[in-house]
């Protein structure tokens, strides 16, 4: 379907308005080295809008988050979504990502076992919903997941806990995923949910205000704590180590206590539509 395909391409190179705004907000409170960077990043963002080409060499794991009536065919969906991938492998071009971690070798049209990654749930509308993220391999690298307690960070069970966990995350990676980063925290769930729920924070807009206010407080606070760290802009010192933060919490098992950070580039690849499918 056309609309998978402008879905893809409109992912890869254009970046979200409201990351756009950020980038721009930031550039006016740096100086020296680190607005240096963030110009040439906005400006990077600028001609590959123009020209429709990436605005990273590294396009990602694909990962959708796909909403569907009860009755529909996930099947039938997948299958549209791996073509409509292959297509835009050639046509955006999309650099072939996905390699088989036995033999090495690449599928050459990003189609695999496990890549894309298939996120699927059901609403009541009599559309489908297919949301977007490209996840680069360098944000990826630097995801984190804590259990805690932890003794060596003296993090409890609480939100001090959970917040010398996001900074101990943030303060390991530097500048390894390419910051001004958007960062996602998941808490509460198996190890695996917790992880997940982390990633799907990050298909948030960056202006959006978190229902639950005490998960408020936590993003803002954090925020602000770890722009104070001095990272910056692709590790080059400077006041904007982060764009934003955002977290999700799900129910535990009493004996555990997960906490999971994700990380999301500057090159904030994240896009929806609605079709019939």
């Amino acid at each position: 379907m056309e609309e998978l395909n402008e879905l893809i391409r409109a992912c890869a190179t254009e970046l979200p308005e409201d990351v756009g705004k950020a980038l721009e907000k930031a550039l006016d409170d740096e100086e020296g080295s680190s607005a240096d960077v963030l110009a040439t990043i906005i400006d990077n963002i600028k001609v590959a809008g123009e020209k429709s080409k990436p605005m990273c060499q590294d396009t990602g794991t694909p990962i959708f988050y796909i909403t569907t009536p009860p009755e529909a065919n996930r099947g039938h969906i997948k299958g549209l979504l791996l073509s409509a991938l292959r297509q835009a492998t050639e046509s955006v071009p999309l650099r072939p990502n996905a390699v088989d971690p036995i033999t090495q070798l690449n599928s050459g049209d990003n189609t695999g076992i496990g890549f894309p990654v298939f996120n699927f749930s059901e609403w009541g509308e009599n559309t489908s919903k297919v949301e977007l993220m490209l996840k680069g391999g360098g944000s990826e690298n630097i995801t984190r997941i804590y259990s805690l307690p932890d003794e060596a960070l003296e993090a409890g069970r609480d939100i001090e806990g959970i917040t010398k966990c996001v900074l101990d995350a943030v303060h390991k990676a530097q500048g390894n995923g390419c910051p001004p980063y958007i960062i996602g925290v998941g808490i509460g769930g198996l190890a695996d949910e917790t992880l997940k729920l982390s990633k799907k924070q990050l298909m948030r807009r960056l202006d959006d205000e978190n229902d639950n206010t005490e998960l408020s407080k936590l993003e803002h606070h954090l925020l602000k704590e770890i722009n104070e760290l001095g990272i910056g802009p692709m590790g080059m010192g400077g006041k904007t180590t982060a764009l934003s933060v955002k977290a999700g919490k799900q129910h535990r098992h009493p004996a555990s206590f997960f906490v999971g950070v994700s990380f999301m580039c500057w090159a904030c690849r994240r896009k929806s539509v609605e079709v019939n499918l």
